[in-house]
């Protein structure tokens, strides 16, 4: 038997939970019914996408690859900025259904390449514009068209020409239920020098704004944190704790995942750091806007440097149970890594066919990895999304 299908027996009779971790986190949560709460039924513009940074969803949360626990208390995803856009992109952005000329759509580019039933080993790769994200053209364009008419896609503007782009890959290997390690690296696809701002956060899903008898847990610097290795602390009544390790980090930055009323409605917060403070951080350079104190509900290492042309450059994080110093978070991080990756090898030879090609072979596991990085985490319950909430 196979590693990973030794995996899933322990998991199955409940020896270890391998899946108590996974891509369970969705692509979008904004535009959602259960988002919304209008009196005309509207969901598409009572949430829309530019709400989505500044705004606390109700029932889930989203971000690009991300993960989290099965019960979705612990997130964790990327964020970028490229230096041009006006807003750290965050999450997949797409058309609403009255914006398409075919309905809803995503207009973004990604790849998810690889995945194992107990997600064990992950891979998936986003595109980045290196020049500013065409929001505007592609809502403007594609409300021009007709539904005969063909979709007005991301590469028709333009911002992919001569290759002017990042590849980021983002990969996942458990080195146990609750200790996952984490790899993103960057390519510069393009032909000149790029900026690039990378942000991994880790928050808690807001649970603590919708009823006034729910704790709220919290994240903070470790105690291991150091110039050389990034450490944030999480607490959870019911999670327990957790460490994300990002080693070689930059700055550490801590907000609460919190509504930004101000933004939204013109009327006061309800706390001093809210949801969207990394974008005014980073994009606006308002150092002011994170919590000084370094505690909150969200928080990210913030990596900033420059790709030549062709370059690629990786880094390592380790989010993990709290049972020993961090400092022991990548000695053998290289080695699970690659353990993972020849398991995957291992479990998808076994699982083909004998008489696929290697072509078929490669198109069989990606179209796998695809249906289970798409194994998400919805949270609704009717009756209180009826009732509305008591706080």
């Amino acid at each position: 038997m196979n590693p990973e299908k030794s995996r899933l027996n322990e998991n199955r009779e409940g020896g270890k939970r391998w899946h108590l971790w996974g891509p369970y986190l969705s692509e979008r949560q904004w535009g959602t019914v259960r988002e919304d709460y209008s009196a005309d039924g509207d969901a598409w513009n009572y949430f829309p996408h530019d709400h989505a940074r500044s705004r606390a969803y109700r029932w889930g949360e989203d971000g690009i690859g991300g993960i989290c626990d099965y019960k979705q208390r612990l997130c964790f995803a990327f964020a970028f900025w490229n230096g041009q856009d006006p807003f750290l992109k965050e999450r997949l952005f797409g058309l609403s259904g009255p914006e398409g000329n075919h309905g809803e759509d995503v207009k973004e580019i990604f790849f998810f390449e690889d995945n194992t039933p107990t997600h064990s080993y992950m891979r998936m790769t986003y595109r980045y514009p290196q020049a500013a994200y065409p929001y505007e053209e592609l809502v403007r364009q594609n409300g021009q068209r007709t539904r005969t008419e063909p979709e007005f896609e991301i590469w028709d503007t333009g911002v992919l020409r001569e290759n002017r782009y990042f590849d980021l890959t983002i990969e996942y290997a458990k080195a146990a239920p609750d200790d996952i390690l984490i790899r993103v690296t960057a390519r510069n696809c393009g032909p000149a020098l790029a900026p690039l701002h990378l942000l991994p956060t880790l928050w808690f899903r807001n649970t603590w704004s919708w009823a006034a008898d729910v704790s709220r847990p919290n994240l903070r610097v470790g105690d291991d944190h150091s110039v050389a290795m990034g450490v944030i602390e999480a607490s959870h009544d019911a999670l327990g704790e957790y460490r994300l390790v990002a080693e070689a980090a930059g700055p550490l930055l801590f907000t609460e995942n919190e509504t930004n009323r101000e933004r939204l409605y013109g009327v006061p917060n309800n706390c001093r750091h809210v949801k969207d403070s990394f974008h005014d951080a980073v994009v606006r350079g308002n150092a002011a806007a994170v919590n000084q104190d370094q505690m909150g509900t969200k928080a990210a290492a913030h990596y900033q440097f420059v790709l030549a042309p062709g370059e690629t450059r990786s880094f390592r994080l380790r989010l993990q149970k709290i049972l020993q110093p961090a400092l022991h978070a990548f000695g053998d991080f290289d080695r699970i890594f690659e353990q993972r990756r020849q398991e995957a090898d291992e479990f998808y030879r076994a699982l083909a066919p004998a008489c696929l090609s290697a072509e078929h072979c490669a198109i069989q596991r990606q179209a796998l990895a695809g249906m289970l990085w798409t194994k998400q985490y919805y949270h609704y319950v009717v009756e209180e999304w009826l009732e509305g909430d008591p706080a």
